[in-house]
């Protein structure tokens, strides 16, 4: 191997290092004053194990999960999120169906969502 070679190999295994890198630093969370509430759309089992702190409790496999949107203001943002972010984005589209028009977003798993948001899990 040319030194040429072996130099911009260096080069670019350091830049991908650092763009590694770069990649796992600490995010600011985002601004949750734009949100009316946080919803965690998964079970009581599951929201039991820990949820985020002031999070609404609306599990969207339970028949009452309706009942519980009629609670809501429909023009209000609202940020959801489940254990993977199927359930969620489930939710998202049963929103949109009955009306909602704010933004609702799709905070994906309990783990994503508390880094994102800077929130709390509790018990």
């Amino acid at each position: 191997m040319t030194k040429f070679f072996k130099i911009l190999s260096a080069a670019f295994i350091a830049a991908i290092a650092v763009t590694g890198l770069t990649g796992c630093a600490a995010q600011e969370p985002i601004d949750m004053s734009q949100y009316a509430a946080v919803i965690d759309v998964r079970t009581p089992a599951e929201t039991s194990a820990g949820h985020l702190d002031g999070s609404l409790l609306f599990d969207v496999q339970d028949p009452a999960f309706m009942a519980s949107l009629e609670t809501l203001d429909k023009s209000a943002n609202y940020y959801i999120y489940c254990r993977s972010g199927n359930r969620s984005g489930q939710a998202i589209q049963i929103m949109k169906d009955a009306g909602f028009t704010g933004e609702l977003a799709n905070g994906g798993s309990l783990a994503n969502a508390a880094s994102e948001t800077g929130i709390a899990v509790v018990k």
